[in-house]
Order: structure tokens, then sequence, then C-alpha cells
């Protein structure tokens, strides 16, 4: 029996063709990026010589520093995964690229001495926060590969968020810093790897003296202890190690997603299954999948320009990647989606209990007209001075509040569709597929508001479409409903960080409409998000029986007579064209589809009607605060409503997990 699964683990060596093929196609692609170099307006001597100072100060040194990314990733991944027993762990997913592009961009912006002093040091600083937070949020959950997983795209979500809100406050360096932040490998010098190679090689190093911790990872908590395992202490053991090098690779050269996942992925679809052979497997295979991408990215483009940063273009196939790995994840509910403290709330209430919350958000739309700070500092709108600042305040107040209102109702009919308390456009990818729509308008439409519109809605309705198509399929259950989600939402962001990286007039819309400013709001977007509150919101009150019957599932919806695929699809288009305007207005990365649906059912409104009426009362008054609070916070500057509301979400999404962690603990 020995003898014959000895092959079985040693499959890796059954598969010469698959290995030898990636390093061909490597190398080939290499060799046409170096023949196909466009030539250079000089006379001969000076070509020869510019020639040669190109290749080896930079196509060289580039080639080289791609295969030490890579297999830097590659591992990095490898050891996540292991040490969290969890398929779709690595540096994008746990937020930890996130959280130390956030900690450069900061330090770039505001402590550039930081970045003299150690711009390793800061990125990993980021790094370990963001990771922190993540397992911290999982840890009493006993670090469940799905908790995980949502716990870092929220930290990732926030974070992206705030480096935006940095990244535009710093106007002269958007186009260079979201550039870098896209993971661009240009090189002009050796010197990416001599500071990387040397790391790899210790990484390598150090995963080779944790091989026996690592085999006795992937048995049982008690069994490992029983043979001497000191858990914790290796488990940051090997957590150190992975983010030490996700943060270096980030600090050189930006942000290169999903490859930490498709390496160890891969390897093990080759055979690689000890630690052994994923430690070979996979940090080689990082390698030749980094370098084949860089190679066809530079291929792809024009002249000495890249098609894409490298970053952007290893995203587009990761979000497929994940939808590929969804086989893997028990379909099982989230945890959350069985805390009876989120299910239901402390209290039933009725809708008189809807009273105070209109009578509230009256009072901060009254604040948000009368109150503000102008030269002389804070002051009162009356007479004269109001009639002068409401044209200004009151459509941009009215545009916030609309789109609020809006993504409220998406996000409550998403989680009644898909039986999924933790789904929203931002989470299921809508807000991102609207991104892809209006990228698609913008090139080949004439640019106009209707355009743009018509493009987001159609994008977004297109990835809700898929999401529906996933969510119907046999052992498809919410939890990979959202993975599916989440990769549609990063091959989504990809093609978008792909059009953005051109810095044409496209990449400057298209960055208006993440930042979500509402600064020039006028009569046009404030009339638009009030009818498209009347005529997408009063269609839903009517059909508030199919919301309570979606839930219970297919075949008990169909007992009671529910036209399952027909409701389904008529209310997928309202919540994608919610979406869709409510994104035209606010940008994509707010999360109040998330939250307001959260905090009503919090409040008590469990029943359908009621968490529904709730949930845009509570969407429009927290956008409406957070617009009044982006115009006041940095003043004479304004933040951009939709990443400021991100920012107010995001820590409460963070609690919210926290909540139901210790609620199951």
């Amino acid at each position: 029996m020995a003898d014959a699964a000895r092959p079985a683990r040693l499959r890796p060596a059954g598969h010469p063709g698959a290995w030898l093929l990636a390093a061909l196609m490597a190398a080939v692609l290499l060799a046409v990026v170096i023949a196909t170099r466009p030539p250079l307006p000089a006379s001969p001597a000076l070509a020869r010589t510019l020639e040669s100072i190109l290749l080896w100060q930079s196509l060289i040194p580039r080639a080289v520093t791609a295969l030490i990314c890579g297999a830097s990733l590659g591992l990095a991944g490898m050891l996540l995964q292991r040490v969290l027993r969890n398929p779709i762990a690595d540096a994008s997913t746990l937020g930890i690229a996130s959280g130390a592009q956030l900690a450069l961009t900061v330090a770039t912006a505001y402590a550039p001495a930081l970045m003299v002093l150690s711009s390793e040091g800061v990125a990993l600083v980021g790094g370990v926060a963001a990771v922190a937070l993540v397992l911290g949020l999982s840890w009493r959950r006993g670090l469940d590969p799905m908790t995980v997983v949502l716990s870092g795209m929220v930290v990732s979500l926030v974070a992206a968020a705030a480096s935006a809100a940095v990244i535009l406050a710093k106007g002269e360096y958007v186009l260079s810093l979201f550039i870098w932040g896209a993971g661009s490998l240009n090189q002009q010098s050796w010197d990416a790897v001599l500071a990387l190679g040397p790391r790899l090689v210790l990484g390598l190093a150090a995963a080779a003296l944790l091989l026996r911790p690592l085999a006795l990872l992937g048995l049982d908590e008690d069994v490992a202890r029983g043979l001497g395992l000191a858990l914790h202490a290796t488990r940051f053991a090997v957590l150190g190690i992975a983010v030490w090098l996700a943060a270096s690779v980030t600090a050189e050269v930006g942000v290169i997603g999903f490859v930490g996942l498709a390496a160890p992925a891969l390897a093990r679809e080759l055979g690689a299954r000890t630690p052994r052979q994923m430690l070979l497997a996979a940090p080689t295979l990082g390698a030749l999948l980094l370098s084949i991408t860089d190679s066809a990215v530079q291929l792809l483009g024009s002249g000495f320009n890249d098609f894409a940063p490298t970053g952007a273009a290893t995203a587009l196939f990761g979000g497929p990647l994940l939808l590929w790995l969804m086989r893997r994840v028990p379909p099982a509910l989230p945890p959350q989606a069985s805390d009876p403290a989120l299910r239901s709330g402390r209290t039933l209430r009725s809708l008189r209990a809807l009273g105070p919350i209109a009578v509230l958000i009256a009072a901060l739309a009254a604040l948000g007209l009368l109150l503000g700070r102008g030269p002389g500092g804070w002051e009162l709108a009356t007479g004269s001075l109001f009639s002068e600042l409401l044209p200004f305040r009151g459509p941009r107040l009215v545009a916030a509040g609309a789109a609020g209102a809006l993504l409220g109702a998406a996000g409550c009919l998403m989680q009644r569709l898909t039986a999924n308390p933790l789904a929203g456009p931002e989470v299921l990818g809508v807000s991102a597929g609207g991104g892809v729509g209006l990228l698609l308008a913008l090139t080949l439409l004439p640019a106009g508001p209707f355009a743009m519109l018509g493009g987001i809605a159609v994008g977004s309705l297109s990835v809700l479409l898929v999401m529906l198509l996933f969510a119907a399929r046999p052992g498809i259950g919410p939890q990979r409903l959202l993975l599916a989600g989440i990769a549609m939402g990063a091959l989504c962001m990809a093609l978008v960080s792909t059009a953005l990286a051109q810095g044409d007039l496209r990449a400057y819309m298209l960055l208006v409409w993440l930042s979500g400013s509402t600064n020039r709001a006028g009569e046009i977007e404030a009339w638009t998000g009030l009818i498209a509150c009347v005529v997408l919101i009063a269609p839903v009150l009517l059909a508030v029986r199919w919301l309570d019957m979606l839930p219970l599932g297919e075949a008990t919806s169909r007992s009671l007579g529910l036209p399952v695929q027909g409701s389904r699809i008529g209310l997928a288009g309202l919540a994608a064209l919610m979406t869709a305007v409510a994104s035209l207005l606010v940008g994509p990365l707010s999360l109040i589809g998330l939250i307001a649906p959260h905090m009503a059912r919090l409040a008590g409104f469990a029943r359908s009607r009621d968490q529904l009426i709730a949930s845009v009362l509570i969407g429009c008054g927290v956008m409406i605060l957070a617009d009044w609070l982006a115009r006041l916070v940095a003043f004479p500057y304004q933040m951009p409503v939709g990443l400021f509301a991100a920012l107010i979400g995001g820590p409460y999404l963070i609690w919210l997990l926290n909540r139901g962690g210790s609620r199951q603990g």
C-alpha cells in the first residue's frame, strides 16, 4: 500500500510536460520582448550604446524582478494557505497588500522621510496591521475560511477607500501613485533585484527550517499539540514570514494581486501535496506566472508603454481563478447567517418605529443645509446667506440622500434574493460591474450622463444576473456565492484599473466616478436621484410577499405559488438599476448597500417590508451625514462622499463581524 501511494505523493515528477511548457513559454515570451524592442531614433553607434543600456539596466532587471516577486508571492501564498488551512488565502484576499499600500501611500503623501528611511518597514507595518485585524476578527470562529476572507475583504475595501482619498487629496501625484499601486515592474537599475533577492533567499531558508511544523499544521490541533508543536508560536512565525515577503514586494513594486493565490493552487493541481513539494512548486510557479504575465503586458503595449501595470493584469486571471476554486469551499451557510442577533434583532419592530428615524433624517438634512464652515469659521446660514448657499448645498444633499436610499434598498433586495445577510452591491461585485459598463460606455459612446448611467446599469445588471445564475446552481450555497461575488469584483476592478493606468480622459472620468464626489451635483443629479427612488423603490413595496418567500428556498417558494425565476429576474433588475443610479451619484465604494440592511435588522425590523423601508431611511440618513461631514473634516477641501461613507461603514462592518464572532465564541 505504501509503495502504491508513493507515486501519488510525488506526482509533480509525473507531469514534467506542464513544468517544461511553462518554463519554455516564459523564456520564449521574454526572448520575443527583447527581440521586438522598437528602434531608437539615434545614430547607429549611439543607438547600439543606448540599446545595451536599455537591455542590461531595464529589460533584464525587470525580467529578474518579475521572477523574484513571483517566487516571493508564491511562497507567501503557500505559507498563508497552509497556516490558515484556507485554499483561498493570499496577500490580496487577506488585506495584506491593501494595508501595505495604504501605509506606503500615507507615508509618501505626508511623511516622505519615512519612505527614505525604510519603505519596506512602512509597508510591513501596514501589512501586519491589516492581517492582525483580519485574524482578530476571525479568531473566535476558529479562523473559518469564509470569515477570514470576508474580514479581509472588509479591511481591503476600507484601506482602498482611504488610499484613494489620500491620492485624490494629493492631486499632483494621482496617476503616478495609482500606476505604482497597480503593480508596475518597470525598472531602471538592479536595485529591486538587490533588495528583494536576499529577502527571497531568507524566506525560503526560514520556510525550509519550518517544514516539520508546517506538516504538523495540517493535522488536528490537539494532535499537533500532542506531538510537541507550539501551535500559536508556529502560526505567528509562519504568518510573519509570509507578511514580510508580501510587504517587501508591495514596497518595491506595488500591489501584485493573486499570484500568491494562483501558484499554490496550480501546484496542488500538478500533484504537490507535502510541504516540501509545495515549498519547491509554489515559488517556481509564482515566478513563471508573473514572468509570463509581465512579458505579455509588454508585448500587448505600444512602443515602450505597457498595455497595463503588471499587477492589474495579474488580477485579470485572479477573478476566474477564484471562481474555479469555489469547488473547494464547503457550501454551508456563513456563520453570520445563523447568528440570531443578525437575523432578527433584539425586538420585532413595526412601521410606527420608523417615525424617529425619519425625524432624525430631517434633522440631519437641516443640519447639512444650515450649518457649515466658511472663511470666518463655523456659521449658521440664514436669510440671504441661506438663499445663496441653497443652490450648492441643496442638490448635493438630495443626491447623496437619494443615493443612500437606493443603495439601502438594493442591499436589502440582494440579501433577500441570495438568502445571505452579507450580500450587497459591493460584496457581490455589482458595483464593480458598473465600472466596467461605464468604461465601455466611455469607450463606445459620446460622453454624457445618460450614456454613463446606461453603461453602469448594464454592467451592474450583467454581474448581478451572473451572481443569480451561480445562486441557482445545485450545491452553490451562500459561502460560494460570496466568493463568486468577490471574484467578479476582482475581475471587474482589474479591468477598471487597466483603463485607469492609461492616464487619458477616460481614466480621469473613471477616477472621479470611483471617488464618489458630490461636489458638482446639481439639479440634474438631484432630480435623477429623486425620480429613481420613486420609480424603482415603489414597485418593490408591492412585491414584499416575494421578499418574504425567496429566502425560504426555491422548492418552498414554488410550493407557495411564487414564480421563482421571474421574481428573481425582476427584483435583480430593480436592484441593478438602483445600484447604477447610486454609483453614478456617489461611486461604488460606499458600503451603504451592505450596512443599511444590517442596521435595520439590528434595530428590530425583520419583516421584509419593514426592513426594506428601514434600509431606505437608514441609507439615506447615513449618506446625508457622510456628505455633511465630508464637507467639514478637511475644510476648505472636500472629501468625496462615497469614500467618506466607506470610512464610516468599514469600521461598522468590522464591529459587526467581531460581534458575531464573540457571540459564537
